[in-house]
């Protein structure tokens, strides 16, 4: 019997060794050590067309992107130390002053926002909808490593702010999850050791097996 053609007709392949080996080398890079140039709009366009390709259950596109530009950082340092006086009404100059210094990092800078309800589709739970975000997520993360840039997601308590959550127009059931850093890595590191497949990869127990223990 002749095998079918694989990959099959119209769908594209790529060496899997190369691209595995890219995957490996891509690591999480904070904002502070982020720095111009970063992605230009053909890039940033690129990062979210990536992200477009996640899993997505029912097609109910559960999460959003917020760009923060320069001319809106001032804006979000402000959210920031809101934040912060949200949480420590006694907060000092420098704490204040931290806070506001966060808003500033990193040439691109994107909240990712996951909606958990408030639609139809209450099927679909918030589970799924994360989930489908962290593959958006992730997906931009490795098109900014392909792309020769360094990327990471910070989040924090001002996430559930009440502050953040008014700047960014967040509904009721609209959740901040991270915010999204990328530009040109200030320093170079090694990746990070990745764990080995046998860590986290088991097998079900035949029924014959399960049964008799």
């Amino acid at each position: 019997m002749t095998s079918p053609d694989f990959p099959p007709p119209g769908v594209e392949s790529c060496d899997p060794s190369r691209l595995l080996a890219q995957m490996r080398r891509r690591m999480q890079t904070g904002p502070r050590h982020l720095v111009e140039p970063g992605p230009d709009a053909a890039q940033r366009r690129q990062l979210f067309e990536a992200a477009a390709t996640a899993p997505d259950h029912g097609q109910i596109l559960p999460w959003r992107f917020v760009l923060v530009g320069a001319d809106a950082r001032e804006r979000l340092a402000a959210v920031f130390e809101q934040a912060l006086l949200e949480r420590d009404p006694a907060a000092g100059g420098d704490e204040r002053a931290r806070a506001r210094d966060k808003a500033s990092r990193a040439p691109f800078l994107a909240l990712a926002v996951v909606r958990e309800g408030g639609d139809a589709q209450g099927h679909i739970t918030p589970h799924e909808r994360m989930v489908s975000l962290g593959c958006a997520l992730q997906n931009l993360l490795l098109m900014a490593h392909a792309q020769g840039f360094g990327a990471g997601l910070v989040s924090g308590l001002a996430m559930d702010s009440r502050a953040l959550r008014e700047c960014f127009g967040l509904q009721g059931f609209e959740r901040a999850v991270c915010f999204v850093a990328v530009g040109t890595r200030a320093r170079l590191r090694e990746p990070r050791q990745r764990p080995a497949v046998e860590r986290f990869v088991g097998a079900l127990a035949p029924a014959a097996d399960a049964a008799g223990g």
